[in-house]
């Protein structure tokens, strides 16, 4: 855990990768069926929180403008609310949330961030709810949410709800890259055309970055087409990613127009960061790394 005042618990927020996304058939509802491989990255948001009366949030950090105008509809006060309604104790808490993620870039931020709320008020408020009611609540928060609350790599069915943890997946870097042009998801959906996507194969051992992209190679993110027509820059994106030295595979993130590239190593990762950062200064770099467990590396 980070350094912070006495009296505060602080979670980190990781950002959600697809690393792969077939939308594999649709509810009468009109939710999609989707079948995906999720993984986390080391880039996060932080959730804050100590004692108060009351429930407040301050938002801060390099994209907390663009939430400022969320007020009661921001979903860390939602899941603060939810999870106080589900203990039977009053909502009392001071919470600041650094955003560091951009807004609607299909990388998770809100859900990672509800997630990580639900995390740090358990602590703060010392409630230990029944799994079942913490996934339901989870689950009433956005079809994401549950994956980001269990922190681990898996594949992922249903609208969200339907995980299966995966064996650890290698440690290698990554590159997030955003133009900051906000895609928001259901405009993406709605632009999709085509048939439904058969589920990918199964997955066997990825031990090694080889082993990962050879299996990811076999599938694709079934939003990308649609979320290109709407932000058409998703091509330079994925263009300027795929031509960095040490790049095995270019890709976007859920509904966009986040897009990430796979390194050896988070070193690699970082130094062509550095360099396409200087070719396109107004778009948003993020090296880090993948993440399997976001929950025991907390502390790093």
């Amino acid at each position: 855990m980070s350094a912070a005042p006495p009296g505060t618990f602080e979670a980190k927020a990781h950002a959600k990768l697809n690393l792969f996304l077939h939308v594999v058939g649709r509810r009468p509802d009109s939710y999609h069926l989707l079948d995906s491989l999720i993984a986390f990255a080391s880039v996060h948001d932080t959730v804050a929180a100590r004692p108060g009366r009351g429930l407040t949030l301050k938002i801060d950090g390099p994209f907390g403008v663009a939430l400022s105008d969320a007020g009661g509809d921001n979903l860390v006060l939602k899941a603060a609310r939810g999870l106080a309604a589900l203990t039977g104790r009053d909502a009392d808490a001071a919470l600041t949330l650094t955003k560091r993620l951009p807004i609607a870039s299909g990388i998770g931020g809100g859900s990672t961030d509800a997630a990580a709320t639900l995390r740090v008020l358990s602590r703060l408020w010392r409630v230990s709810p029944e799994p079942a009611a913490l996934r339901g609540l989870a689950l009433s928060l956005g079809a994401d949410v549950p994956m980001c609350l269990e922190g681990l790599a898996a594949r992922v069915g249903g609208i969200g709800e339907e995980i299966d943890p995966v064996s650890a997946l290698p440690e290698i870097g990554l590159l997030l890259v955003n133009p900051l042009v906000a895609v928001p998801t259901p405009a993406v959906f709605k632009a999709r055309r085509g048939d439904f996507s058969n589920p990918a194969g199964s997955m066997s051992a990825t031990a090694s970055l080889d082993d990962l992209v050879k299996y990811l190679s076999g599938t694709r993110n079934d939003l990308e087409a649609p979320a290109r027509a709407i932000a058409p820059v998703i091509d330079d994106v994925l263009s300027a990613i795929g031509g960095l030295a040490g790049c095995h595979l270019a890709r976007m993130s859920g509904s966009g127009a986040t897009c990430f590239g796979l390194f050896a190593s988070e070193e690699l990762a970082r130094h062509s960061g550095d360099a396409l950062a200087l070719t396109q200064p107004h778009w948003w770099v993020a090296p880090g790394r993948l993440l399997s467990d976001t929950i025991s590396c907390e502390a790093g």
